[in-house]
Parts: structure tokens; C-alpha cells; sequence
């Protein structure tokens, strides 16, 4: 759980350098999509800082799906928003609310509960089939990404969001499902399965954020990664909780989640937040 909570702070604190180093990078000439935009900011030590905290989490997001539940972990990788809003809150200087600093308490008690009520891993491997379904919805959030494309621009955002999410979560379910760095990995689907769908997400999410709501990606996201996958780790890999606490941990799960959607505004920080011309504003509500 350690290593889960680290990596939270890992990719929430990531999240802040890496859109500080946007802002400081140079703006460019043209319009729409700044395709240079990646390569003026990696000369910001601020995104290379970042891109480090990101690979520092991912380990660390390996060692703790390998050790605790996945809904535990899931919960955790949710809450690097909370850890995003708070350091925004000191490096950007974004106002949170009363109904936000709520919010990231409500995250901290779910995560809480959480602790105390999961058990260790499962040692379960599923049915044979499952290692081939993970590759096939790797396969199928690519397949929506690129219908998701011709949607309204409401409902956009969401969509994309969720299948990025669900890539992510496909992920997660893969790191339990190989058996360790070997040789004969090179055959496993599982591999392939989260080679695909982390690429597929990154993406996804990427354009998601790009071309509508950040709230609602975030959100999609928030669902697609948190749900399925913990469903998943209960239903065919034998996660459980400590005994006489399922209450207690699916409490604590779905709190965590429900906090982190309250804080979804908070999936891209605001690339200037002094800006008065950002139509995401400094501040989401007045402070009562």
C-alpha cells in the first residue's frame, strides 16, 4: 500500500511539473495542435523532473499491483489527483474551494479504510481465456478511440476518457497476469496486451484532454480504470479483503473513487493559472 500511495504522489506531483514546464516553454507561431510543443518542453527541467517522478511511479505501481489487491491499488492511483490539487494549490497558486479541500479529505479517508480492511494479493491466474480477453480490449479501446472521434463535443470528451481509463486498467490486470521477465514472456498475450493498451490510453487520454472537457476525461478515465479492473481482480484472481472488513473496503473503495471524480477538474492543471484569458479560471467556485 506504500507503494501504492508513492506512486499517487509520483504522477500527481508529475502532473504539475510537467504542465509548469508548458507554460515556461516557448509559445509557438502556429495554430491548433503544437506538435513542438513536446520538444521545447523536455528542454525544462521541470518535464524531465516530471517525466522521472512518472517512471518512478510506474515501478512503484508495479511492485504494489504485485503484492496488494488491484481495487486497492486502482483507489490509490485515482487519488493522485487529490496529490495533484494540493501541490497545485502551492506551485501554480490554484485556489481550492471548501467543497475541493473536502474532497481531498474524503480521498485520504477512503484510502484509509481502504488500508485497513485489504488483504494480500490473490493467487489466482484466472481462466486460461483471460490473458486473450485483456488483448482484446486493448484491441477494442483502440477501435473506440477512433470512432469516439466523430462524436458531438459533449459527449466527446467522456468517451474517450473512459476508454483511455479502461486501457490503463488493462494494464493493471496484465502486470498480475505475467509471470515474471523471462524468455518465454516474449509469447505471453498479457504482454502485448499491456504493451497495447498503455499506448492506447496514453493516446486516448492525450487527445481526450486536447479536444474537450478536462473534467470529464478525467472523470472517464477516474471510472475506467478503477472499476473493471478491480471487478476483475476479485472475480478471477482471487483478491479479497481482511476477514469480516468487505464492508469496510468496499466503503473505503468507493469513496476514494468519489472523491477523486469531485477533484477531475484537476486531470490537467490549468497551463497558467494568472492567465485571465484560460477559460478554466484559477478558481473553479468562490470561495464561500
Amino acid at each position: 500500500m506504500i507503494c501504492a500511495l508513492g506512486a499517487a504522489v509520483c504522477f500527481g506531483t508529475a502532473s504539475v511539473l510537467q504542465a509548469m514546464a508548458a507554460r515556461a516553454a516557448e509559445p509557438g507561431t502556429g495554430s491548433g495542435v503544437d506538435a513542438a510543443l513536446l520538444l521545447r518542453a523536455l528542454r525544462q527541467w521541470r518535464y524531465l523532473a516530471g517525466l522521472g517522478l512518472d517512471g518512478v511511479g510506474f515501478v512503484l505501481q508495479i511492485i504494489a499491483l504485485r503484492h496488494i489487491p488491484i481495487y486497492a491499488v486502482g483507489a490509490a492511483l485515482a487519488a493522485s489527483l487529490a496529490v495533484t490539487a494540493v501541490v497545485a494549490a502551492r506551485l501554480l497558486r490554484v485556489r481550492l474551494n471548501r467543497r475541493e479541500w473536502a474532497a481531498v479529505a474524503v480521498v485520504s479517508a477512503g484510502l484509509l479504510m481502504l488500508g485497513l480492511a485489504s488483504g494480500e494479493e490473490g493467487s489466482g491466474t484466472g481462466p486460461p481465456a483471460l490473458e486473450w480477453g485483456l488483448l482484446a480490449v486493448a484491441v477494442l479501446v483502440l477501435l473506440v478511440g477512433a470512432a469516439a472521434g466523430g462524436l458531438p463535443d459533449r459527449s466527446r470528451p467522456l468517451v474517450l476518457g473512459f476508454a483511455a481509463g479502461t486501457g490503463f486498467g488493462v494494464v493493471e490486470v496484465a502486470v498480475r497476469l505475467i509471470d515474471g521477465v523471462s524468455w518465454s514472456a516474449l509469447t505471453d498475450p498479457a504482454l502485448y496486451a499491456l504493451l497495447l493498451g498503455g499506448g492506447a490510453a496514453f493516446l486516448l487520454l492525450t487527445s481526450a484532454l486536447q479536444r474537450g472537457s478536462v473534467t470529464a476525461a478525467t472523470a472517464g478515465m477516474v471510472l475506467g480504470e478503477t472499476i473493471g479492473p478491480a471487478a476483475v481482480g476479485v472475480v478471477w484472481l482471487g483478491d479479497r479483503t481482511r476477514e469480516g472488513l468487505a464492508w469496510l473496503a468496499v466503503l473505503g473503495f468507493v469513496v476514494a473513487v468519489a472523491g477523486s471524480l469531485a477533484l477531475a477538474r484537476f486531470g490537467e492543471p490549468p497551463a497558467d493559472p494568472a492567465d485571465p484569458a484560460d477559460p478554466a479560471g484559477p478558481v473553479a467556485d468562490p470561495v464561500p
